[in-house]
């Protein structure tokens, strides 16, 4: 009996044995939790390691961008704008002489007052925006200077001839009319609240293949010193401007004109992404002088005058190189009315110290002609101050100062 029993006894101890080693292993095979593993415990932090730990910035996490989020387009913004943009051609006629041997004084006198001569017919292409309901029109000066006849297009298909209403050289501004109904009229924008970064689009005519737009940003504002014009506050941008697009629009991303594009800083005639507008501020009240009295008037106190530099300083024995110093005082004009001389060094007007020479000629421009302005210069080492009446400015055609 015992025989044929342990054969079969070793393989079921050896079951029992085998289950116990893995009930011990494996407790979850009995729906019992498994045995919690033991792991080092955590560091515990230093005051050091604390003080490091809230003394780390707080990084602000841009969300996440949805799809579809951000411009993709600003389709509107130049469908608002671009129907206000017009081509502006002018043209001139000029007396040539038949040869160019009629230049020299040993053939002319061959020929005397009665020399042949021939008319050339000189052209040049630019831009123009639609202001207002009445057709008036902001270009540059430089586009229809000298003109004899001036031609508007609209992008409607639309010609017509212009009238110049009036010009502002020193700004480089003119403004024209058209008599048309029913005309695109560009919303103006306040140039003040624009800042370096916003999208600009310039919409205009390069060098006539028609109306076209370029987008680039706000790259800089208040330009000056650039020797473009006598008084300078240019809006620069990257935005693509080339030669057919003075006079154009410079409009920002919601379609409203925030400059009038006028010029571009270049080595090569192209655009090379420095491009400046005339803010349109100024152009505003640019256009409501030249509309109501047919000029712009400034103030002017009749003096040409140059920046103090270190070396001017030491010779007058200035602590600092501060103020202007006046080169040349015209006749009869205020300064020289009221006594000013050259070698003054003017270095504040009404109270307020001058730091540029161009931020105070463009003061003394606001200025309302008849206006009893103090001005504060040294003379002799001696400070003191001069009362002038404010003059008005004379056209730029008239060589004058430049005060």
């Amino acid at each position: 009996m015992r025989r044929f029993v342990m054969p079969l006894l070793w393989p079921v101890i050896t079951g029992i044995l085998l289950a116990v080693v893995l009930l011990d292993q494996f407790p979850q095979l009995l729906g019992k939790p498994a045995p919690e593993t033991t792991s080092p415990p955590a560091a515990t932090a230093t005051p050091a390691a604390d003080t490091a730990s809230r003394a780390a910035p707080q990084l602000r996490e841009a969300a996440p961008m949805k799809r579809g989020e951000g411009p993709v387009s600003y389709s509107s913004a130049v469908a608002e704008a671009a129907p206000a943009v017009v081509n502006v051609y002018s043209s001139r006629v000029v007396q040539r002489e038949q040869h160019p041997l009629m230049s020299d004084p040993f053939f002319r006198q061959f020929f005397g007052k009665d020399m042949p001569r021939r008319q050339r017919l000189l052209s040049s292409l630019g831009s123009g925006v639609i202001v207002s309901d009445e057709g008036y029109i902001l270009t540059n000066n430089h586009v229809i200077q000298g003109a004899d006849q001036i031609q508007v297009a609209l992008r409607d298909g639309r010609e017509t001839l212009a009238t110049l209403v009036g010009t502002d050289p020193d700004s480089d501004l003119a403004v024209l009319k058209i008599d048309l109904d029913n005309l695109p009229v560009i919303r103006l924008a306040d140039s003040e609240k624009i800042a370096v970064g916003d999208v600009s689009l310039a919409i205009g005519n390069p060098f006539g293949v028609g109306q076209t737009v370029t987008m680039g940003i706000i790259s800089a504002t208040g330009r000056n010193h650039l020797g473009l014009s006598a008084y300078e506050d240019f809006i620069q941008t990257d935005a693509a401007i080339n030669p057919g697009n003075s006079g154009g629009a410079l409009v920002n991303a919601r379609g409203a004109l925030v400059g009038i594009n006028t010029a571009i800083f270049s080595r090569s005639g192209g655009s090379q992404g420095i491009g400046f507008a005339i803010p349109t501020n100024l152009a505003r009240e640019i256009l409501r002088q030249i509309i109501t009295h047919g000029r712009v008037i400034r103030g002017w106190l009749g003096i040409e005058a140059q920046e103090i530099t270190p070396n001017l300083a030491t010779s007058f024995g200035l602590k600092a190189a501060q103020g202007v110093v006046i080169s040349s005082v015209l006749p009869n004009g205020p300064g020289d009315k009221a006594g000013l001389q050259p070698g003054d060094i003017m270095t504040a007007i009404d109270g307020k110290p001058i730091l540029d020479p161009r931020v105070a000629m463009a003061d003394i421009a606001e200025i309302k002609p008849g206006t009893q302005l103090p001005v504060t210069i040294i003379r002799g080492g001696e400070r003191r101050t001069v009362t002038i009446e404010v003059g008005e400015r004379p056209i730029p055609s008239q060589k004058n100062p430049s005060g």
